[in-house]
């Protein structure tokens, strides 16, 4: 089969497609062939050398896919050959095959084509394990994701509007303010012409909002304490604006907040597992009621893997960039 290679770390020209052997099944495993791979910027940290995968996983980048079931592993009761899926996992989805464990693999939700389905299991499982089940965002509260015209935050606003909260987002350009507002979010920020912290507490009449999903990390973390109601939830997940910063505590104790982090690629398979099952109970039928849509941005050919990375490192795109193999 072919897959893409990352000959050595570094920047998008390193990314090449080769002819490598196929995966293995293993026992519980489902073989999915892939019809389209999700992007994530998680696949550039990696591509540079800085995200090696977990113990065990294939080292060809991709964190999501759609496809149809090739072929299952022994144990494998729920999937049968030619089933339509998407699937969460460690590695492997830049290839014509990836080999899953089956507790990571979901359905394609109603209402979804084959290959749109590749842009929903990373952001999904990602946003419903930190926003929801574990900061536990309710109806009536209020949540900030920044970076809302990212894949992640294209999902989260709609996710979250759908559960009754209201949603603010911040995006650097009135293009990308303009497609939040339509995907739900209440109140747009442009973080390159606005201070977030002041917007936030102008709207809330001073308290701030309850939860907060952050990719940016370091530069941030000062004006997100800032930004939060008292019990208010604050989820990093990226590290777009550094790994240090200097912070004052009181807030935390004044506030009674709370600051999480956490990623999903190095978690256990009983724990992904966990969290595709509640993403299955909980999200799918908001995207089969058409509530909740991927927002795919573009679609490259495996050989124009580089092209696709640029573009993602550009942040030029609105959503999902895909990769067809």
């Amino acid at each position: 089969m072919k897959a893409v290679v990352i000959t050595s770390p570094g920047g998008p020209e390193v990314l090449q497609v080769k002819e490598v052997e196929d995966p293995a099944i293993g026992q519980g495993d489902v073989l999915i062939r892939v019809t389209a791979a999700g992007l994530n910027r998680a696949d550039t940290v990696q591509r540079k050398g800085s995200y090696p995968p977990p113990p065990g996983a294939s080292s060809y980048p991709g964190l999501e896919c759609s496809g149809v079931v090739e072929a299952v592993g022994q144990g494998v009761d729920r999937w049968k050959v030619g089933d339509q899926v998407c699937s969460l996992i460690a590695g492997g989805g830049y290839a014509e095959k990836v080999a899953v464990p089956a507790g990571q693999v979901l359905p394609v939700p109603p209402g979804v084509s084959l290959e749109e389905a590749a842009g929903l299991p990373e952001v999904a499982c990602t946003v419903w394990s930190t926003v929801f089940m574990t900061s536990r965002l309710s109806p009536g509260e209020s949540f900030l994701v920044h970076g809302g015209s990212s894949g992640i935050g294209t999902f989260a606003i709609q996710i979250a509007k759908h559960i009754g909260a209201r949603v603010f987002t911040t995006a650097g350009s009135a293009q990308k303010l303009e497609v939040c507002k339509n995907l739900g979010a209440d109140v747009c920020i442009n973080y390159k012409t606005e201070d977030f912290v002041a917007r936030v507490k102008e709207e809330t009449d001073g308290k701030g909002v309850d939860v907060i999903l952050d990719n940016m990390g370091g530069s941030y973390l000062q004006r997100n304490i800032a930004s939060l109601n008292v019990d208010g939830r604050l989820f990093i997940i990226g590290f777009q604006g550094g790994t240090v910063a200097e912070v004052n505590l009181g807030p935390l104790l004044a506030r009674r907040l709370t600051v999480q982090a956490a990623g999903l690629r190095g978690r256990s398979t009983e724990d992904k597992a966990k969290i595709v099952a509640e993403v299955e109970k909980h999200v799918w039928p908001a995207v089969a009621a058409g509530r909740v849509k991927p927002v795919i941005y573009k679609s490259f050919p495996l050989a124009e893997v580089a092209d696709a990375h640029r573009l993602m490192e550009s942040s030029e795109h609105i959503g999902k960039i895909l990769l067809l193999p």
